[in-house]
């Protein structure tokens, strides 16, 4: 097959593809990242720091009632109450009180309505329906289950609340949704959209680039000094 037959046949089959990858791309570039991750409405890493005089749980007294080997620990505070995060070996996350270090309860959905209110910023309110997600999808692939609260604002901003730390995990908005979308066609994973190394975007890349070297063939074969030479 000669390089203008093949370039024109690649054109064709691979020329939608590229015309995703690059609207998608500028799309993606265009948006500004932190209002894909909806930080001008929640405010998601705010958390009130410790009064310096408060009396403390000692850290070996909180070790003493973990349910079992700690690999990390964290002094913060969970809407204003001081607790102790523990990190358990397995990947776990418990509460503590850090006063009396007695395990605390896993996080309700009225405490994740409050910690989602106490950090939004948007002009909605959260909705009366907070559900708590326990399969995954394309909007929420983290750790499960977790708490989602729904504001009712113009980006349907969805707030995904930690069941174990009480920690927004996630934040979703319109303009999130759509960069997904656009990211689902980028990679070509539009089940998931997290697999950039499928096989369709290996095969259309190498598509791509055997397109771009049968039009540098082509280039040369038609470059007019080379004509005149060869007549």
């Amino acid at each position: 097959m000669g390089a203008s037959k093949l370039h024109r046949w690649l054109s064709l089959i691979i020329g939608v593809q590229l015309l995703l990858w690059f609207s998608s791309g500028l799309l993606m570039s265009v948006l500004p990242i932190e209002r894909v991750r909806g930080e001008h409405l929640v405010a998601r890493d705010s958390v009130t720091p410790l009064a310096p005089a408060q009396q403390l749980a000692s850290p070996a007294s909180v070790l003493r009632a973990s349910p079992g080997p700690v690999r990390e620990m964290r002094y913060t505070s969970l809407l204003g109450q001081p607790v102790v995060e523990l990190t358990l070996v397995n990947g776990t996350v418990r509460l503590h009180d850090a006063r009396s270090a007695r395990p605390l309860p896993r996080v309700d959905g009225p405490v994740a309505v409050r910690v989602a209110r106490a950090a939004y910023r948007g002009p909605g309110s959260p909705s009366a329906t907070v559900s708590q997600v326990r399969t995954p999808s394309t909007e929420f692939r983290g750790k499960l289950p977790v708490w989602r609260i729904e504001f009712q604002d113009r980006e349907k901003t969805r707030v995904f609340v930690s069941i174990e730390s009480g920690r927004i995990v996630a934040v979703r908005t319109g303009t999130w949704r759509l960069y997904d979308f656009f990211w689902g066609l980028h990679i070509m994973d539009w089940k998931n959209h997290e697999d950039f190394n499928t096989p369709w975007i290996i095969a259309f890349a190498a598509g791509g680039l055997t397109l771009a070297i049968a039009g540098v063939v082509l280039l040369y074969m038609r470059w007019p000094r080379r004509r005149q030479r060869k007549t």
